[in-house]
């Protein structure tokens, strides 16, 4: 009688156990991609994003253009294609910097913030940019709370734009005045590009964040700050939010 009791236990507890542990239970797949925005939340994102993105887009097919002119050996007009990538690439970051600093001003009136993901030093390709991030990494593992992570993070992705800006100023004016054709500035060149995309997309990602984690009060002032940054030459524009 006794092991029939036992026997009883043991099979009580491993239920108990399965329970808590959420064994042999389906698990919901997870939904791959962002989740939607609200509405009113996707009317301040999606034109600024828009903005960046096809800023991001003009700047990639000028670089196109100049390696084009390289590998046709019309070293002079490579160049001259990439002075005209400058003037793209100087566009874009006035977009990102200052979507940036709106952002890390917002940050403290914000609600909880959890970072979508980290930036991670091996997305990277370019050594200054893989070397700074990887400073960042060992920053965020120390700090417990989450705005000052999200922060930090910002600070990273503003430094970085501001870091890849100097290499890639300081390539063109070498490259321009020697007509440099060597495979080593024109991949430089291609790693700051693919770098500086990635800071953009990194930041339309805090973007988000921060529009979701703001409080509902506070979306109109957001909005009205942000679009400041579409006032000059900007073919899209960011709707008024309704409290």
């Amino acid at each position: 009688m006794q092991w029939v009791i036992g026997g009883l236990i043991l099979v009580t507890v491993g239920v108990v156990l399965r329970l808590v542990l959420h064994r042999g239970f389906p698990v919901k797949p997870r939904v791959s991609g962002l989740a939607p925005l609200r509405p009113d939340l996707h009317n301040i994102y999606q034109p600024l994003a828009q903005e960046i993105e096809a800023q991001a887009t003009i700047l990639g097919i000028t670089l196109n253009d100049a390696f084009g002119e390289r590998e046709a050996n019309r070293l002079e007009m490579a160049w001259h294609v990439v002075g005209l990538a400058m003037g793209e690439w100087d566009r874009l970051t006035g977009l990102v910097v200052g979507l940036l600093s709106t952002l890390a001003k917002y940050v403290p009136t914000t609600n909880v913030i959890v970072p979508m993901r980290r930036v991670a030093a091996n997305h990277f390709k370019s050594r200054a940019v893989i070397d700074y991030v990887g400073l960042y990494e060992f920053l965020d593992q120390v700090l417990f709370s989450s705005k000052r992570r999200f922060s930090l993070q910002l600070r990273v992705l503003f430094r970085t734009c501001a870091l890849l800006t100097k290499e890639f100023r300081r390539t063109c004016r070498e490259g321009e005045r020697t007509l440099d054709s060597s495979s080593e500035v024109w991949n430089r060149l291609d790693s700051y590009f693919h770098d500086f995309d990635l800071i953009a997309k990194e930041t339309l990602l805090a973007f988000r964040t921060v529009l979701i984690c703001h409080p509902p009060e506070g979306l109109r002032v957001l909005a009205t700050e942000l679009q400041h940054l579409l006032e000059r030459g900007v073919r899209v524009s960011i709707p008024a939010t309704h409290q």
